[in-house]
């Protein structure tokens, strides 16, 4: 019985998710970091349940071969900051943006990503 405790332990630390996909006239289940492609299907709750078998199976793959497991993706804490690179040709562009707004070029950044992910 610990075996499965610490199996689930173990899958539990990467994210899985779940998301209907209009393309494909389905339920597409994931786990990013851990398995490239996805599981489909017709209900959400029977996507996940395989979603999370699948996870313990590539896991047990992972222990049996000797190979690491790749980085956990849950629970994973965050700072807020994000460093990126733009070309300079961006970079100037969206600071012109930002003055022309009266705004900082930090909030003018956050307030369209936040547009993004909450479109």
């Amino acid at each position: 019985m610990k075996k499965n405790i610490k199996k689930d332990r173990v899958s539990s630390q990467y994210i899985k998710i779940v998301e209907w996909s209009d393309e494909d006239n389905c339920f597409i289940g994931r786990i990013p970091g851990l398995i490239d492609g996805g599981i489909h299907g017709d209900e959400e709750e029977k996507v996940y349940k395989e979603l999370c078998q699948v996870a313990k199976e590539v896991i047990k793959l992972y222990n049996e071969s000797g190979q690491p497991l790749p980085k956990p993706t849950a629970n994973k804490k965050y700072s807020g900051k994000l460093h990126l690179r733009l070309s300079p040709e961006l970079h100037e562009r969206l600071s012109i943006k930002a003055i022309s707004k009266g705004e900082s070029l930090n909030k003018l950044i956050n307030k369209a990503l936040t547009s993004i992910v909450l479109d």
